[in-house]
């Protein structure tokens, strides 16, 4: 009996070209109007089962986010996204982007701000606790 071959070893770096997010939220109707609404992403897909409302795509520019309807399987109270920051990174104004999310009735966590390593930027909070950066 022969033993089995060794898994191949990566022979270049790991190269992704695309990240795209799943975030399981409380109120699906509650965070697709925070981020279509407030923040300004677009509907991409909507995904129905059972006639109920699952999940929902969303889209700005290239960033992809899927948010998936909790089921409460593990429990209503559990934290989301402690520990985690998502970085969103543009060539828009920061300024315009971050005065647009309040005019359309949004909260930042931080206001916009150039940091040392030259980029600008701004930190909100979504309807679940998932934090985001915006910056330059």
């Amino acid at each position: 009996m022969t033993a089995p071959a060794a898994p191949s070893i990566q022979s270049e770096p790991f190269n992704a070209s695309t990240l795209r997010l799943s975030l399981t939220v409380k109120d699906l109707g509650k965070s697709v109007a925070w981020y279509r609404d407030i923040v300004g992403f677009t509907v991409d897909r909507e995904m129905v089962r059972d006639g109920v409302l699952r999940a929902v795509a969303i889209r700005a520019g290239s960033v992809s986010i899927l948010l998936n309807l909790d089921d409460g399987g593990r429990g209503w109270d559990r934290v989301k996204g402690e520990g985690i920051a998502f970085q969103l990174i543009t060539s828009q104004s920061i300024d315009a982007i971050a005065n647009g999310i309040k005019a359309r009735g949004g909260e930042l966590a931080t206001e916009p701000a150039d940091m040392p390593w030259g980029a600008r930027i701004f930190r909100l909070v979504d309807p679940d606790g998932f934090r985001f950066n915006i910056s330059t």
